[in-house]
């Protein structure tokens, strides 16, 4: 029976649910971001999805990807790269990142893992980027 890792709760939260994948909303206000997990019991690599279950993330990763990118608009800093990354070296379920980028982003060009401390989002910002994600997946 799928559950999601414990481990997501304490940096995420839940969005919404896809065909396919649970869509969390990762809590670091310097980047839009979301994490897809594909809802299939015991998977750790994307070898573990069946063919059809492969096809349905590329299709999911596409669409938070244009959600990360309102998200960006909602935040009045559009997004000018996704990057989208499957790494599983802290959480091994499997899980995809998807991360709006900008060249004046804090970190930029480096890398968003372990960079600096998570900035919480405040109540009206939560608010726009959920709207804006949720209406972007729609």
């Amino acid at each position: 029976m799928f559950a999601t890792d414990p481990a997501f709760e304490s940096g995420s939260r839940f969005l919404t649910a896809l065909a396919l994948c649970e869509v969390r909303l990762q809590a670091d206000a310097r980047f839009p971001w979301l994490i897809l997990i594909p809802r299939v019991d015991g998977a750790r690599e994307i070898e573990d999805l069946s063919l059809a279950e492969r096809a349905g993330l590329i299709e999911e990763t596409v669409r938070a990807g244009r959600a990360v990118r309102a998200m960006g608009v909602a935040l009045g800093r559009p997004v000018s790269k996704l990057n989208v990354a499957n790494l599983g070296n802290i959480t091994p379920q499997l899980h995809v990142h998807v991360v709006g980028r900008r060249p004046d982003d804090t970190v930029w060009p480096g890398p968003v893992w372990g960079a600096g401390a998570p900035v919480p989002y405040g109540a009206a910002e939560a608010s726009a980027v959920s709207a804006a994600a949720l209406a972007a997946l729609a």
